[in-house]
């Protein structure tokens, strides 16, 4: 793409190595191509997947737990967003990208192939459904059903200490009121997402915590 994605990321306080930008491209190509047949975005003008797609999934980074190692869970990646940027620009991360539509797990899986990335790996199931070997530092999703739906599903794959962090536009005020007790939210930033003309929060609850 003709982007500079090294300058398109830079605002999000993001440098990225050559290998990096060179997956970026090639995993909005991929989407592109795929879209084409598939039908796994409406949006569908390149420079529209930079900002909606690949810029808004990378502006959760700062949120996220920096330990080398973290076990991250995409629930309802659908085209492998938030997930495969965020595995591609931090290698460290164990990324699961979970989603009930094989359609959507089959492109994700073929990027995951022709991008290298060994640090993230496809599944094809409903989160309620979905047994992991081990629980996840952080869960998170990107365009998901009413908060209550998303600790519904995300709590039982959630690792003592974990966040669970839900993508949002507006701050979800209604929502918020309507979540169970059995989490809290410790903060709602403002995500600026570079080129989008929109708002963009980031929910971050917490399992809360029980007395003796």
């Amino acid at each position: 793409m003709a982007l500079d994605l090294g300058a398109a990321v830079r605002p999000l306080g993001i440098a990225l190595a050559d290998r990096a930008r060179e997956r970026c491209a090639l995993f909005l190509a991929l989407l592109a191509k795929w879209n084409r047949t598939y039908n796994l975005t409406a949006i569908r003008a390149p420079e529209e997947m930079i900002t909606h797609h690949l810029l808004d999934s990378l502006a959760v980074l700062p949120f996220l737990p920096a330990q080398p190692g973290t076990r991250l869970l995409d629930i309802g990646s659908g085209a492998g967003l938030p997930g495969l940027p965020l595995a591609i620009v931090r290698p460290d991360l164990a990324v699961t990208l979970l989603d009930s539509n094989a359609k959507k797990t089959a492109f994700i899986q073929q990027a995951i192939n022709e991008l290298g990335l060994t640090n993230a790996t496809a599944v094809t199931a409903r989160a309620e459904a979905f047994v992991a070997a081990q629980p996840f530092d952080a869960v998170i999703a990107r365009a998901f059903a009413e908060l209550s739906a998303f600790v519904g599903v995300a709590l039982p794959h959630l690792a003592p200490g974990g966040a669970l962090l839900a993508m949002k536009g507006v701050i979800p005020e209604a929502e918020i009121a309507a979540l169970p007790p059995s989490v809290t939210v410790v903060a709602t930033p403002a995500l600026v997402v570079p080129g989008l003309d929109a708002q963009r929060h980031l929910v971050i609850m917490r399992k809360r915590e029980t007395g003796p």
